[in-house]
């Protein structure tokens, strides 16, 4: 257990860094988080303005399925429209704001950090946005016209007359597309505490099945169906970027290994 030592022991302030009461941490996280909700509301503004172009967008998937598809969704009561608009607004707000959010929390817990691991953090503010960004991309583009490609051929097979609402369509893609997304951020998190030294290649490989459990546990709760085609879907690209991850680590390790066995020879000459 001495990753976990090491993960949640103290940190020796770098030179210049100050001490601050615990009262004037809580001043800086209160600022963090009105700045988070300020980002958010704006970023909600310019996405309801758009709200048609982003649900010309959310059709989109449909069209690759049949181009009658788009056509049959349907609302069932008065404020349908209105309220699909502001839950759009909301997670396309998400979206734009996420590298904000980010630089925001960094930007919190940046006088805790290390020197080394300050100079991380710029790569790992990009390196979770491209990730994430990434992720939406690939199950708007490809996860989500094959899932909903396959109910709707389904359904017909059955000779059922298919009457999707808009509330159900933009729910089930909501969560599909942003949960992908967040899976996606697990490789940055493995990959940043391999370069801290928190986690290694052999405590990776020793704990290999249950990162696989996690993942699967992870996407079961965030598929928004319980059926097998989703679930295989999140998890299984998830849990190849985890096994990637785990030989990156691998890399990284050797490559410190290498650096210290230099850093011996030179002291020994």
């Amino acid at each position: 257990m001495s990753w976990l030592t090491k993960f949640f022991q103290f940190r020796e302030k770098s030179d210049g860094d100050i001490v601050k009461p615990f009262l004037d941490h809580m001043e800086d996280l209160r600022w963090t988080i009105i700045k988070m909700v300020v980002v958010q509301i704006l970023m909600m503004i310019v996405s309801f303005y758009f709200r048609h172009d982003l649900m010309d967008m959310l059709r989109a998937p449909l069209f690759k399925v049949d181009p009658t598809l788009p056509g049959k969704l349907i609302i069932t009561n008065i404020a349908g429209s209105f309220l699909i608009s502001l839950e759009l607004a909301f997670f396309a707000g998400i979206a734009m704001a996420f590298p904000f959010h980010v630089y925001f929390v960094s930007h919190f817990v940046l006088p805790a950090l290390t020197r080394k691991e300050r100079k991380l953090l710029l790569p790992g503010i990009f390196g979770t946005f491209a990730l994430f960004l990434a992720g939406v991309t690939v199950a708007y583009l490809w996860i989500l016209p094959q899932t909903i490609g396959f109910f709707y051929h389904d359904a017909r097979s059955a000779d059922l007359q298919v009457m999707w609402t808009w509330n159900d369509y933009f729910s089930f893609s909501a969560w599909l597309c942003f949960g992908f997304g967040l899976l996606c951020e697990l490789p940055v998190i493995v990959i940043l505490l391999g370069v801290l030294g928190i986690v290694n290649f052999k405590f990776l490989s020793r704990t290999r099945p249950f990162g696989y459990t996690i993942i699967l546990i992870l996407a079961a709760v965030i598929a928004p169906t319980p059926d097998p085609l989703t679930f295989v879907a999140l998890s299984v690209p998830i849990v190849a970027l985890f096994e990637a991850c785990i030989w990156v680590v691998w890399l990284i390790d050797r490559r410190r290994e290498r650096a210290r066995d230099r850093a011996d020879k030179e002291m020994q000459d």
